[in-house]
């Protein structure tokens, strides 16, 4: 029986994060879960292995038939769910015989720990991880009349394909597994409009595809502009390498990227975004005041955090930013959300005072507007 994780300090209590990934998203929920977070997952895509696929089948009897002058390796995980569908189909040394005499480009450390785990050596890797970069290596070869032996990572990416191709090389290409769309909308829709109430503080990907499909989702269900203006202005996003971050780029955001493209990294990351810019703290004559996430702490007041809803959390951040300054209700009808007339903006403020813990912290000034007592 394993034994429990250890507990780990409650850095990210208050937090709301959501997680898109399909493959390991329990070690990325659980991660951030054990730091106090509140998880929200949707897989944007599922892997689905074609372990059983008459194609892959053909193609691996194709690659093995050719003995390719180079393989091309873009995952650990197609590498390996290659290499048992070829068991599985019961030539697995021959594939290995044909790899082997190959000179094998990998694109990254995890797929040459792959190749590694396979007893075959590479020959070389691109510096940044990216497909581009792995064949703009290969293409420093004489690639005319050669075979290239390719393996896709869930689609066929049609561009590097044909840049061999017009260097004059034949490319065999494998797909051990593809991309799945989700048998239903419900579950990513939720995580999307999450998205748009301000409901989660960040928002992770691990894979590019799996960006595209979630704004490809919003797009279809009328939802992608205000899925864009929450992630440029209150959500995050946080993605575990460059190449996810394309299609995060080319929608106009700036999403966090940890400097090593991985899992541990990027939940790194997220953590010192959260603890270091996410904080909101301000002194009251109630003690210190600290917002994290959707909480309100009073510390010296001791009971529970408060979570409060998006709106008054909206609120009391804009309060807290003007630091006992005077905010005008023509100031606050300008940046909040959802809050188009006067009537809205006391309602909003009853909601705020209602939900502290204690009376007075957010006081009215005489045809002027409303402060946070400091």
């Amino acid at each position: 029986m394993n034994a429990p994780a250890p507990q780990l300090p409650q850095t990210l209590a208050g937090f709301r994060i959501g997680v898109t990934s399909d493959r390991r998203s329990e070690d990325l929920i659980s991660a951030f879960e054990r730091r106090g977070a509140a998880v929200m997952h949707a897989p944007a895509l599922r892997i689905a292995p074609l372990t059983e696929s008459v194609t892959l089948h053909r193609d691996t009897r194709r690659v093995i038939a050719a003995l390719p002058d180079y393989t091309v390796i873009t995952t650990a995980y197609g590498m390996r769910r290659w290499m048992e569908a070829a068991d599985a189909y019961g030539f697995g040394p021959q594939l290995h015989e044909a790899l082997e005499a190959s000179s094998i480009l990998v694109r990254g450390p995890k797929a040459r720990g792959a190749v590694l785990a396979a007893g075959l050596q590479d020959v070389g890797a691109p510096g940044d991880e990216r497909t581009a970069s792995l064949v703009d290596l290969l293409l420093s070869r004489d690639l005319f009349g050669r075979t290239v032996a390719f393996q896709l990572h869930g689609m066929l990416d049609h561009r590097q394909i044909g840049r061999l191709e017009k260097a004059g090389a034949r490319v065999l290409t494998v797909m051990p597994y593809t991309w799945a769309r989700p048998a239903e909308d419900s579950p990513l829709l939720r995580l999307v409009d999450a998205v748009i109430e301000r409901q989660l503080d960040v928002l992770t990907f691990t894979a590019a595809p799996a960006v595209e499909a979630f704004l490809a989702v919003a797009q279809q269900h009328g939802r992608l502009d205000p899925l864009l203006e929450a992630l440029r202005t209150e959500v995050a996003t946080a993605v575990v390498g460059k190449v996810t971050a394309g299609p995060l780029h080319e929608a106009g955001l700036q999403p966090l990227i940890p400097q090593r493209w991985r899992l541990g990294a990027m939940i790194r990351l997220v953590c010192e975004h959260l603890e270091r810019q996410q904080i909101l703290r301000l002194t009251t004559p109630h003690g210190p005041l600290e917002i994290r996430g959707s909480q309100v702490h009073l510390p010296q007041l001791g009971g529970e955090p408060v979570r409060l809803p998006p709106g008054p959390l909206a609120l009391l951040r804009e309060l807290i930013d003007a630091e006992g300054a005077v905010l005008s209700r023509e100031q606050l009808l300008g940046s909040l959300r959802h809050c188009e007339s006067e009537h809205a903006l006391e309602m909003l403020v009853w909601r705020l005072r209602k939900a502290l813990p204690v009376p007075g912290l957010v006081t009215t000034v005489v045809k002027r507007g409303y402060r946070l007592a400091v």
